[in-house]
């Protein structure tokens, strides 16, 4: 059984591996250890304990993004229970206003939509951060354009508390509006946030840079790596 789990570790490590990639999984010169991502948000060490390979090691409460329920360009509910399981790459957009900045971020969702539709354990969200303007009806047509489908590239529209409250506090990335000569304006991080399995934070990227997108996808990968691990590991 051992034998076998190796087996398929070293076989997704082949199939995935590519030069950024491997630089996770070589921490040290000549040493085959593995080296874990991250995870953002305040975190407290828990009474509780688990297992790894016979040690007991004490557990760690991380920030989880919360509850939330929104709306996708079909006009379906989603709540954050339609993505347990999932890694997620979100970011944020509005179908008006700065084009320059989003068409980048749109680009490069759409790359990753690509390169990741075979793969159903990783799902794409994009907020809308002008949800009062982008209704259901108006994002249906721009997800077409986009070809972003539902329950692979959702784009996210709802109430407009709730929305600033999943992106400020729950993602830690800033978006407000502003009053510039009487005229609204949006005001926000032009990042990417992947979220591992659990819903938690495990990187930032800036959507402009394609030194960060070449990084989001290997540690999308990463985190595939990580969760094939701890389910070998018991965890």
């Amino acid at each position: 059984m051992k034998g076998t789990s190796i087996k398929k570790v070293l076989i997704l490590v082949t199939i995935l591996a590519v030069p950024g990639f491997l630089y996770y999984l070589l921490q040290d010169q000549g040493k085959n250890r593995y080296r874990p991502l991250p995870i953002f948000g305040p975190k407290v060490v828990a009474t509780t304990f688990h297992s790894v390979r016979g040690k007991q090691i004490p557990d760690t409460i991380y920030h989880q993004v919360g509850d939330f329920k929104l709306v996708d360009q079909a006009g379906d509910t989603v709540t954050n229970k339609h993505y347990d399981g999932k890694i997620l790459v979100v970011n944020l957009f509005y179908t008006k206003g700065n084009t320059t900045s989003v068409d980048i971020a749109n680009k490069a969702m759409q790359s990753f939509e690509f390169t990741y539709r075979p793969n159903k354990k990783v799902n794409l969200i994009s907020l809308s951060i002008d949800p009062e303007y982008d209704t259901p009806a108006r994002l249906k047509p721009y997800a077409e354009k986009l070809s972003a489908k539902p329950d692979k590239w959702d784009l996210l529209t709802g109430d407009s508390t709730q929305i600033y409250n999943l992106i400020n506090k729950g993602l830690s990335v800033d978006a407000h509006q502003e009053l510039v000569n009487g005229e609204k304006k949006f005001v926000y991080s032009n990042m990417f946030v992947l979220l591992d399995y659990h819903h938690r934070i495990r990187g930032y990227y800036e959507a402009t840079s394609q030194v960060d997108m070449n990084k989001l996808d290997d540690e999308i990968k990463v985190l595939i790596i990580e969760e094939l691990r701890n389910n070998n590991d018991g965890r």
